[in-house]
Protein backbone atom coordinates (compact mmCIF):
# COMPACT_ATOMS: atom_id res chain seq x y z
CA UNK A 1 0.00 0.00 0.00
CA UNK A 2 2.64 2.39 0.93
CA UNK A 3 4.42 2.55 -2.89
CA UNK A 4 1.17 2.96 -4.89
CA UNK A 5 0.32 6.47 -3.92
CA UNK A 6 3.74 7.73 -4.74
CA UNK A 7 3.68 6.35 -8.21
CA UNK A 8 0.36 7.60 -8.52
CA UNK A 9 1.75 10.93 -7.74
CA UNK A 10 4.32 10.55 -10.33
CA UNK A 11 2.24 9.10 -12.92
CA UNK A 12 -0.25 11.97 -13.07
CA UNK A 13 2.69 14.40 -13.35
CA UNK A 14 3.02 15.73 -16.88
CA UNK A 15 6.30 14.40 -18.38
CA UNK A 16 6.97 17.98 -19.29
CA UNK A 17 6.75 18.98 -15.63
CA UNK A 18 8.41 15.81 -14.17
CA UNK A 19 11.48 16.88 -16.76
CA UNK A 20 11.72 19.89 -15.94
CA UNK A 21 11.77 19.01 -11.93
CA UNK A 22 14.98 16.92 -12.45
CA UNK A 23 16.51 20.27 -13.61
CA UNK A 24 16.03 21.72 -10.51
CA UNK A 25 18.07 21.61 -6.63
CA UNK A 26 14.30 20.52 -5.40
CA UNK A 27 16.28 18.38 -2.85
CA UNK A 28 18.09 20.60 -1.52
CA UNK A 29 15.44 22.97 -1.24
CA UNK A 30 13.57 20.59 0.58
CA UNK A 31 16.35 19.96 2.67
CA UNK A 32 16.79 23.36 3.74
CA UNK A 33 13.86 24.23 4.84
CA UNK A 34 13.30 21.05 6.99
CA UNK A 35 16.90 21.76 8.91
CA UNK A 36 15.99 25.39 8.97
CA UNK A 37 12.26 24.58 10.62
CA UNK A 38 13.67 21.15 13.18
CA UNK A 39 16.23 21.58 14.66
CA UNK A 40 16.28 17.65 15.33
CA UNK A 41 17.22 17.40 11.62
CA UNK A 42 19.94 20.10 11.90
CA UNK A 43 23.41 17.94 10.93
CA UNK A 44 21.08 14.47 9.89
CA UNK A 45 22.55 12.61 7.04
CA UNK A 46 19.61 10.33 7.04
CA UNK A 47 17.54 13.46 6.14
CA UNK A 48 18.98 13.61 2.87
CA UNK A 49 18.86 10.43 1.35
CA UNK A 50 15.10 10.32 2.66
CA UNK A 51 14.27 13.48 1.05
CA UNK A 52 15.83 12.28 -2.37
CA UNK A 53 13.71 8.75 -1.98
CA UNK A 54 10.76 10.57 -1.26
CA UNK A 55 10.71 13.60 -3.77
CA UNK A 56 12.18 11.82 -6.89
CA UNK A 57 10.23 10.14 -9.19
CA UNK A 58 12.56 7.11 -9.33
CA UNK A 59 13.02 7.09 -5.34
CA UNK A 60 12.25 3.97 -3.31
CA UNK A 61 9.87 6.08 -0.66
CA UNK A 62 9.13 2.65 1.35
CA UNK A 63 12.79 1.73 2.01
CA UNK A 64 14.22 5.59 2.99
CA UNK A 65 11.14 6.15 5.28
CA UNK A 66 11.21 2.59 6.98
CA UNK A 67 14.42 3.14 7.55
CA UNK A 68 14.27 6.88 8.97
CA UNK A 69 11.71 5.56 11.44
CA UNK A 70 14.19 3.05 12.63
CA UNK A 71 16.52 6.00 13.21
CA UNK A 72 14.25 7.62 14.92
CA UNK A 73 13.05 5.05 17.53
CA UNK A 74 16.88 4.10 17.87
CA UNK A 75 17.58 8.08 18.79
CA UNK A 76 15.40 7.84 21.09
CA UNK A 77 12.64 10.22 19.60
CA UNK A 78 9.11 10.05 19.04
CA UNK A 79 7.76 10.50 15.30
CA UNK A 80 6.67 13.95 16.20
CA UNK A 81 10.01 15.27 14.25
CA UNK A 82 10.28 13.17 11.48
CA UNK A 83 6.05 13.84 10.68
CA UNK A 84 6.71 17.48 10.77
CA UNK A 85 9.68 16.87 8.36
CA UNK A 86 7.52 15.12 5.97
CA UNK A 87 4.79 17.93 5.71
CA UNK A 88 7.34 20.57 5.38
CA UNK A 89 8.78 18.67 2.53
CA UNK A 90 5.52 18.06 1.25
CA UNK A 91 4.72 21.83 0.96
CA UNK A 92 8.01 22.50 -0.67
CA UNK A 93 7.46 19.94 -2.88
CA UNK A 94 3.49 21.16 -4.14
CA UNK A 95 5.19 24.86 -3.84
CA UNK A 96 7.78 23.72 -6.57
CA UNK A 97 4.85 21.68 -8.75
CA UNK A 98 2.21 24.36 -8.87
CA UNK A 99 5.39 27.14 -9.76
CA UNK A 100 6.58 24.67 -12.39
CA UNK A 101 3.48 23.99 -13.64
CA UNK A 102 2.08 27.17 -14.32
CA UNK A 103 5.00 28.51 -15.93
CA UNK A 104 4.42 25.56 -18.16
CA UNK A 105 0.85 25.70 -18.62
CA UNK A 106 -0.11 22.84 -16.71
CA UNK A 107 -4.11 23.07 -16.47
CA UNK A 108 -5.51 24.00 -13.34
CA UNK A 109 -7.50 20.74 -12.69
CA UNK A 110 -4.76 19.22 -13.46
CA UNK A 111 -2.92 20.49 -10.20
CA UNK A 112 -5.29 20.42 -8.03
CA UNK A 113 -5.26 16.58 -8.79
CA UNK A 114 -1.80 17.05 -7.74
CA UNK A 115 -2.10 18.37 -4.97
CA UNK A 116 -4.52 15.58 -4.00
CA UNK A 117 -1.85 13.17 -4.55
CA UNK A 118 0.24 15.65 -2.50
CA UNK A 119 -1.42 15.13 0.18
CA UNK A 120 -2.12 11.38 -0.22
CA UNK A 121 1.44 11.19 -0.30
CA UNK A 122 2.28 12.80 2.74
CA UNK A 123 0.32 10.51 4.55
CA UNK A 124 1.51 6.99 3.21
CA UNK A 125 5.59 8.44 3.92
CA UNK A 126 4.29 8.81 7.60
CA UNK A 127 2.25 5.57 7.87
CA UNK A 128 5.77 3.84 6.49
CA UNK A 129 8.07 5.89 8.68
CA UNK A 130 5.47 4.59 11.71
CA UNK A 131 5.75 1.03 10.46
CA UNK A 132 9.69 1.29 10.59
CA UNK A 133 9.53 2.69 14.15
CA UNK A 134 7.23 0.12 15.33
CA UNK A 135 9.34 -2.71 13.54
CA UNK A 136 12.13 -1.33 15.34
CA UNK A 137 10.64 -0.65 18.50
CA UNK A 138 9.22 -3.90 18.72
CA UNK A 139 12.42 -5.65 18.06
CA UNK A 140 14.18 -3.97 20.80
CA UNK A 141 11.09 -5.14 22.88
CA UNK A 142 11.97 -8.81 21.59
CA UNK A 143 15.77 -8.47 22.28
CA UNK A 144 15.30 -6.96 25.60
CA UNK A 145 13.22 -9.40 26.51
CA UNK A 146 14.99 -12.15 25.61
CA UNK A 147 18.17 -10.75 27.49
CA UNK A 148 16.27 -10.83 30.62
CA UNK A 149 14.86 -14.32 30.56
CA UNK A 150 18.46 -15.37 30.09
CA UNK A 151 19.61 -12.52 32.92
CA UNK A 152 16.64 -14.12 35.15
CA UNK A 153 18.41 -18.06 34.05
CA UNK A 154 21.46 -17.51 34.32
CA UNK A 155 20.74 -15.85 38.07
CA UNK A 156 18.56 -18.89 39.10
CA UNK A 157 21.04 -21.68 37.51
CA UNK A 158 23.97 -21.35 39.95
CA UNK A 159 25.46 -18.69 42.05
CA UNK A 160 27.86 -15.71 39.89
CA UNK A 161 30.09 -12.84 41.10
CA UNK A 162 28.37 -9.32 41.76
CA UNK A 163 30.70 -7.98 39.14
CA UNK A 164 29.12 -10.40 36.45
CA UNK A 165 26.29 -10.02 37.47
CA UNK A 166 25.87 -6.11 37.34
CA UNK A 167 27.18 -6.59 33.74
CA UNK A 168 24.66 -9.07 33.10
CA UNK A 169 22.12 -6.48 34.10
CA UNK A 170 23.28 -3.74 32.12
CA UNK A 171 23.18 -5.44 28.97
CA UNK A 172 19.47 -6.27 29.42
CA UNK A 173 18.59 -2.04 31.02
CA UNK A 174 17.55 -4.15 34.25
CA UNK A 175 18.33 -1.60 37.50
CA UNK A 176 20.11 -4.29 39.73
CA UNK A 177 18.59 -4.09 43.62
CA UNK A 178 20.52 -4.78 46.34
CA UNK A 179 18.75 -7.55 47.18
CA UNK A 180 16.37 -9.76 45.42
CA UNK A 181 13.72 -12.18 45.99
CA UNK A 182 12.46 -15.17 43.92
CA UNK A 183 8.09 -15.55 44.07
CA UNK A 184 7.04 -18.75 42.77
CA UNK A 185 3.09 -18.36 41.74
CA UNK A 186 0.56 -20.84 42.03
CA UNK A 187 -0.34 -20.39 37.63
CA UNK A 188 0.96 -17.73 35.35
CA UNK A 189 -0.37 -14.79 35.36
CA UNK A 190 -0.08 -11.43 33.49
CA UNK A 191 2.09 -9.68 36.15
CA UNK A 192 2.56 -6.49 36.41
CA UNK A 193 6.09 -5.54 37.53
CA UNK A 194 9.54 -4.37 37.44
CA UNK A 195 11.50 -7.53 38.12
CA UNK A 196 12.70 -10.44 35.84
CA UNK A 197 9.24 -12.96 34.53
CA UNK A 198 9.69 -16.31 33.19
CA UNK A 199 7.42 -16.82 30.69
CA UNK A 200 7.31 -20.07 30.54
CA UNK A 201 6.97 -20.75 34.36
CA UNK A 202 5.39 -18.73 37.19
CA UNK A 203 7.90 -17.66 38.32
CA UNK A 204 9.59 -13.77 39.05
CA UNK A 205 12.38 -12.30 40.09
CA UNK A 206 11.65 -9.02 42.17
CA UNK A 207 13.13 -6.24 44.22
CA UNK A 208 12.54 -7.06 47.57
CA UNK A 209 10.25 -4.63 48.45
CA UNK A 210 8.35 -4.90 45.45
CA UNK A 211 6.30 -7.98 45.27
CA UNK A 212 3.64 -7.18 43.21
CA UNK A 213 0.32 -7.21 44.61
CA UNK A 214 -3.06 -8.26 43.37
CA UNK A 215 -1.45 -11.68 42.68
CA UNK A 216 -3.79 -14.75 42.74
CA UNK A 217 -3.30 -17.97 44.17
CA UNK A 218 -0.66 -19.65 46.13
CA UNK A 219 2.18 -16.77 46.60
CA UNK A 220 5.82 -18.18 47.55
CA UNK A 221 8.01 -15.73 47.91
CA UNK A 222 12.03 -16.53 48.74
CA UNK A 223 13.29 -15.09 51.33
CA UNK A 224 15.61 -11.61 50.46
CA UNK A 225 19.04 -12.17 49.11
CA UNK A 226 21.71 -10.30 47.43
CA UNK A 227 21.12 -10.89 43.50
CA UNK A 228 24.50 -12.61 42.96
CA UNK A 229 22.53 -15.12 45.52
CA UNK A 230 19.15 -15.71 44.05
CA UNK A 231 19.49 -19.38 43.50
CA UNK A 232 19.41 -19.80 47.27
CA UNK A 233 16.10 -17.68 47.50
CA UNK A 234 14.52 -20.16 44.73
CA UNK A 235 15.53 -23.25 46.31
CA UNK A 236 14.32 -22.02 49.93
CA UNK A 237 11.22 -21.41 47.92
CA UNK A 238 10.71 -24.42 45.84
CA UNK A 239 11.01 -26.20 49.72
CA UNK A 240 8.12 -24.05 51.00
CA UNK A 241 6.09 -25.44 47.92
CA UNK A 242 7.00 -28.65 49.06
CA UNK A 243 6.35 -27.97 52.46
CA UNK A 244 2.68 -26.52 51.39
CA UNK A 245 1.98 -30.12 49.45
CA UNK A 246 2.48 -31.83 52.24
CA UNK A 247 0.34 -29.48 54.49
CA UNK A 248 2.87 -28.77 57.03
CA UNK A 249 2.92 -24.80 55.99
CA UNK A 250 0.29 -22.79 54.77
CA UNK A 251 -1.42 -23.82 51.32
CA UNK A 252 -3.55 -19.91 50.47
CA UNK A 253 -2.50 -16.22 49.89
CA UNK A 254 1.11 -15.20 50.22
CA UNK A 255 3.85 -17.53 52.23
CA UNK A 256 7.11 -15.63 53.34
CA UNK A 257 9.85 -17.85 53.67
CA UNK A 258 11.20 -15.12 56.12
CA UNK A 259 8.44 -16.01 58.08
CA UNK A 260 8.57 -19.46 58.46
CA UNK A 261 12.82 -19.97 58.51
CA UNK A 262 12.70 -22.49 61.46
CA UNK A 263 10.67 -24.57 59.72
CA UNK A 264 12.51 -24.29 56.49
CA UNK A 265 15.43 -25.16 58.33
CA UNK A 266 14.00 -27.64 59.77
CA UNK A 267 12.91 -29.45 56.69
CA UNK A 268 16.11 -29.12 55.00
CA UNK A 269 17.37 -32.63 55.80
CA UNK A 270 14.57 -34.35 56.28
CA UNK A 271 16.96 -37.82 57.18
CA UNK A 272 18.55 -35.55 60.04
CA UNK A 273 15.63 -34.95 61.21
CA UNK A 274 14.09 -37.88 61.30
CA UNK A 275 17.10 -39.44 63.36
CA UNK A 276 16.84 -36.70 65.31
CA UNK A 277 13.04 -37.20 66.38
CA UNK A 278 13.95 -41.09 66.76
CA UNK A 279 16.70 -41.00 68.93
CA UNK A 280 15.36 -37.58 71.03
CA UNK A 281 11.94 -39.01 71.70
CA UNK A 282 13.29 -42.87 72.13
CA UNK A 283 12.07 -42.71 75.37
CA UNK A 284 8.22 -42.32 74.49
CA UNK A 285 8.21 -45.16 72.18
CA UNK A 286 6.96 -47.35 74.35
CA UNK A 287 3.85 -45.77 75.33
CA UNK A 288 0.15 -46.55 73.48
CA UNK A 289 -0.17 -44.00 70.80
CA UNK A 290 -3.18 -42.19 73.10
CA UNK A 291 -0.20 -42.26 75.46
CA UNK A 292 2.28 -41.10 73.43
CA UNK A 293 0.15 -37.61 72.06
CA UNK A 294 -0.62 -36.53 75.39
CA UNK A 295 2.83 -36.77 76.90
CA UNK A 296 4.26 -34.71 73.28
CA UNK A 297 1.10 -32.40 73.52
CA UNK A 298 1.97 -31.97 77.38
CA UNK A 299 6.01 -31.97 76.77
CA UNK A 300 5.64 -29.37 73.53
CA UNK A 301 3.00 -26.42 75.80
CA UNK A 302 5.97 -27.15 78.97
CA UNK A 303 8.99 -26.46 76.64
CA UNK A 304 7.32 -23.70 74.62
CA UNK A 305 5.87 -22.06 78.00
CA UNK A 306 7.09 -19.67 81.01
CA UNK A 307 4.73 -20.16 82.87
CA UNK A 308 3.74 -23.01 85.56
CA UNK A 309 1.41 -25.64 85.80
CA UNK A 310 -1.86 -23.37 85.66
CA UNK A 311 -0.74 -21.93 82.41
CA UNK A 312 0.20 -25.59 80.90
CA UNK A 313 -3.40 -26.69 82.16
CA UNK A 314 -4.92 -23.65 80.00
CA UNK A 315 -3.31 -24.21 77.44
CA UNK A 316 -4.37 -28.31 77.48
CA UNK A 317 -7.45 -27.34 78.70
CA UNK A 318 -7.37 -30.10 81.69
CA UNK A 319 -7.10 -30.10 85.46
CA UNK A 320 -3.40 -29.02 86.66
CA UNK A 321 -3.16 -32.60 88.65
CA UNK A 322 -3.35 -34.16 85.21
CA UNK A 323 -0.69 -31.80 84.12
CA UNK A 324 1.43 -32.43 87.15
CA UNK A 325 0.80 -36.25 86.78
CA UNK A 326 2.09 -35.86 83.33
CA UNK A 327 5.22 -34.33 84.16
CA UNK A 328 6.26 -36.53 86.77
CA UNK A 329 5.85 -39.36 84.21
CA UNK A 330 7.86 -37.10 81.38
CA UNK A 331 10.64 -36.90 83.89
CA UNK A 332 11.21 -40.63 84.52
CA UNK A 333 11.09 -41.42 81.01
CA UNK A 334 13.42 -38.63 79.99
CA UNK A 335 15.18 -37.74 83.33
CA UNK A 336 18.22 -35.11 82.40
CA UNK A 337 17.20 -34.01 79.07
CA UNK A 338 14.75 -32.09 80.53
CA UNK A 339 17.43 -30.12 82.85
CA UNK A 340 19.84 -29.84 80.10
CA UNK A 341 19.96 -26.65 77.61
CA UNK A 342 21.51 -28.48 74.58
CA UNK A 343 19.05 -31.37 75.62
CA UNK A 344 16.12 -29.43 75.69
CA UNK A 345 17.31 -27.66 72.35
CA UNK A 346 16.98 -31.16 70.75
CA UNK A 347 14.12 -32.11 72.56
CA UNK A 348 11.52 -29.05 70.98
CA UNK A 349 13.64 -29.61 67.91
CA UNK A 350 12.52 -33.22 67.64
CA UNK A 351 8.76 -32.15 68.67
CA UNK A 352 8.69 -29.29 65.74
CA UNK A 353 10.13 -31.79 63.48
CA UNK A 354 7.81 -34.34 64.44
CA UNK A 355 4.62 -32.06 63.37
CA UNK A 356 6.24 -31.51 60.10
CA UNK A 357 7.26 -34.29 58.65
CA UNK A 358 4.03 -36.42 57.51
CA UNK A 359 3.24 -38.70 60.46
CA UNK A 360 5.81 -39.38 63.53
CA UNK A 361 8.51 -41.71 62.52
CA UNK A 362 8.73 -44.36 65.41
CA UNK A 363 9.75 -46.49 62.80
CA UNK A 364 12.64 -48.65 64.15
CA UNK A 365 12.05 -48.04 67.69
CA UNK A 366 12.52 -50.83 70.10
CA UNK A 367 8.91 -51.88 72.01
CA UNK A 368 6.87 -49.30 69.29
CA UNK A 369 3.00 -49.36 70.31
CA UNK A 370 3.87 -51.06 73.48
CA UNK A 371 2.11 -50.08 76.44
CA UNK A 372 4.03 -49.07 80.18
CA UNK A 373 1.71 -47.24 82.17
CA UNK A 374 -1.95 -45.81 82.44
CA UNK A 375 -3.77 -43.70 79.68
CA UNK A 376 -4.22 -40.93 82.12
Amino acid sequence: MTSERPVGLWAAVPAELTARLRHTDLVADVVAEIRATVPEYADSRVLVAAVAAAVRPDGDATAALRYAGRVEYAQGRDLDALQTAVRIGARVLWRRLSEVGRSTGVPTGVLFTLADLVFAHVDDLCATALAGYTAARDQADDVLRERRRRLLHLLLACERSAAEIAELAAAADWPLPERVCVVLLEHAQDVDTDGLVDPDNPCLLVPADRVPPGLTGLVVVGPPVPPEHARESLLCARRAVALVRRGALPGTGVLRCADHLAALLLMSDEFLLARLTERTLAPLAGLTPRQRDRLTATLRAWLSTRGGVGEIATHLDVHPQTVRYRVRHLTRLLGPDLADPPRRLALEMALRGQALLVGPRWTGLPGRGQPSGGSR
